[in-house]
């Protein structure tokens, strides 16, 4: 998870929300990633997907079975099916998203009973310091917004 959190700061100074992942098959690292929707302008370079392509592209493989992914945020729905159908065997995550977290929070599309592929799940794993990232993340975005909101309108635009 250390990893994966030294990638969602990379993504927070890079602007993008400070999300980041790595796959580990046994004791190899094969891919990390962070956020990368706004560098990219694609809303789906989700740090998970981006791990997950990559690892597959080391395996050379289309599959990730054996593989753990750690992320630092509850995967959304479209994160959450790309590791059903990557057939992940683990998923460890750190903090809740109330929002969107689809592997129990909104949904759990990760343990869905229907599906044919269900990962393992984890939860919690360094969850105050993936949180704390994320809180001084969108304070800043809000202090930002609220200081260009409280500007006063050029004279005569009113």
């Amino acid at each position: 998870m250390r990893v994966a959190l030294e990638q969602a700061r990379i993504a927070a100074q890079a602007g993008e929300v400070p999300v980041g992942a790595c796959v580990v098959s046994g004791e190899t690292l094969l891919a990390v990633a962070a956020n990368a929707m706004r560098h990219d302008g694609d809303a789906t370079q989700h740090a998970e997907l981006r791990a997950l392509r990559s690892a597959m592209a080391v395996r050379g493989a289309d599959r990730l079975e054996g593989c753990t992914l750690y992320v630092t945020l509850e995967p959304c729905a479209m994160c959450a099916g790309a590791l059903v159908l990557a057939r992940v065997d683990r998923v460890v995550f750190a903090a809740w998203d109330p929002k969107a977290g689809m592997a129990g929070s909104v949904g759990d599309v990760l343990r869905h009973p229907r599906l044919n592929h269900r990962p393992e799940v984890a939860s919690g794993v360094l969850d105050d310091e993936a949180g704390a990232l994320l809180r001084t993340f969108f304070s800043g975005r809000r202090h930002s917004a609220d200081a260009a909101a409280s500007v006063d309108p050029p004279p005569g635009s009113v």
